[in-house]
């Protein structure tokens, strides 16, 4: 698909993407980038870009390229893509996807096993840095799904050209250049690319928007989305600034709010306390807005207790204590000697090589408490009894080993390290615009 040479398109410079992509965040010496790599035009487009970049920067990438295994012939087109960026000298690497497909949503299972391979990869390698393609018509495709799906503002913002996860942090450096661009710079590089027919299979939604006439709106969609985008700019900063002012988060792994947090204005009030209930409650998807209004409007009113997403809302002296709901919380699990595992989506927690034995990893529970109270009596202990239960804790096969929080170890007994590392961070790279 070469550029019409009656209307040439101007190839995106290494200036325009080195500007680009140092606009967005500050990289280490000799920098090492992992690019998002399928063979298809942008993303092959990004890859030979950021090949440059760092190697002006002293640096280097490596292609990733994921097989979903889910075409004949997907494994020799990626050695087709693995022969092309030999010849320029930049590192490639296929991460298959294996195990079972699901009946239904095989688009939606692809892009998350897709994700997960390629941030695995990152952390593994301690590279800090994913690339992905998307470009402008992306984005304006992201904006008409939510919009029709009837999205709110935050929504309609679109993807953030930043995104931090656990390990590495995703950029998208080409949402400011629309697709022919990225052509046009193949083109004049002579550099071939895949393409893949399920790009043009309109049984997907995405298919059928690019099919559609509404893309020809580009720049007028596009200014609606970065006006969307300032204005969650706005609202983000407007959330952190009554984190930080009425939100204290205890590595135990519950917050203590400021009473005066329910009384602040909605727009940041509401947006603070799904973001402190999906730390807390350590939950997979993001709360509905209505959902928020409620826990809102009922601990304004004085409400003394209420539960949502997993967590437990209690009135406390003069504030408001979030706790782990037990009912939601994960089941125990067994860990031995040497191994580690994230558990309940909140606490990182590890087994000294060292340790004379397993143990089992749980919350404290109503009946830890007793067994804890028998041993200790009455002795004052560093946290409010309200918080006890769902405080974590380690038991062996003598009964319950430690309670980290508590300061409680029994002698001799194996004592995990746990560490509040929760999946949904109170605040993470606020949203960026591009």
């Amino acid at each position: 698909m070469a550029a019409d040479p009656e209307h040439p398109v101007r190839p995106i410079g290494d200036g325009e993407f080195a500007a680009a992509l140092d606009g967005l965040a500050r990289f280490e010496t000799r920098p090492l980038l992992a690019v998002a790599t399928s063979g298809g035009a942008d993303s092959l487009a990004l890859a030979l870009l950021a090949d440059r970049w760092a190697r002006a920067h002293g640096g280097e990438i490596c292609a990733l390229s994921v097989d979903h295994r889910l075409r004949p012939g997907s494994d020799a087109e990626l050695r087709c893509l693995g022969a092309w960026l030999r010849e320029r000298g930049i590192r490639h690497e296929i991460l298959v996807w294996s195990g079972g497909r699901p009946a239904s949503g095989i688009e939606e299972a692809a892009r998350a096993a897709r994700y997960e391979l390629l941030t695995a990869w990152c952390r593994a390698r301690g590279c800090l840095h994913l690339l992905l393609a998307h470009h402008e018509e992306d984005q304006v495709e992201t904006y008409l799904i939510r919009r029709r799906a009837g999205s709110g503002p935050a929504g309609l913002a679109g993807m953030s050209a930043i995104r931090e996860l656990s390990g590495c942090r995703l950029l998208r450096p080409l949402l400011g250049f629309p697709k022919a661009r990225l052509v046009a710079r193949l083109d004049a590089e002579r550099q071939p690319w895949l393409v893949d027919p399920s790009n043009r299979d309109t049984a997907f939604e995405r298919a059928r928007l690019r099919a559609g006439p509404q893309l020809a709106e580009r720049e007028r969609l596009s200014a609606e989305i970065r006006a969307c985008g300032a204005a969650r700019q706005a609202c983000e900063r407007a959330r952190d600034r009554l984190l930080a002012k009425a939100v204290a988060l205890h590595p135990a792994g519950f917050a203590v709010l400021d009473a005066g947090l329910a009384a602040a204005a909605p727009p940041a009030a509401a947006p603070a306390l799904a973001a402190v209930v999906a730390t807390i409650g350590g939950s997979r998807y993001p709360l509905r807005r209505a959902r928020v209004a409620r826990l809102l409007a009922a601990l304004a009113g004085g409400a003394r207790g209420y539960t949502l997403g997993g967590c437990r809302f209690v009135r406390w002296r003069d504030g408001i204590l979030v706790l782990r709901e037990l009912a939601r919380a994960a089941g125990p699990v067994r860990l031995m000697p040497g191994t580690g595992c994230l558990w309940d989506r909140r606490f990182a927690v590890m087994l000294p090589q060292t340790a004379s034995g397993p143990v089992e990893i749980s919350y404290l529970g109503p009946a830890g408490v007793r067994e804890l109270n028998r041993r200790l009596g009455r002795r004052p202990l560093p946290l409010p009894r309200l918080i006890h239960p769902v405080l974590p804790a380690a038991r062996d096969d003598r009964g319950l080993a430690c309670v980290p929080a508590l300061g409680y170890r029994r002698a001799g007994a194996p004592a995990p390290i746990f560490l509040f590392k929760p999946v949904n961070p109170l605040t993470t790279a606020g949203f960026t615009v591009v």
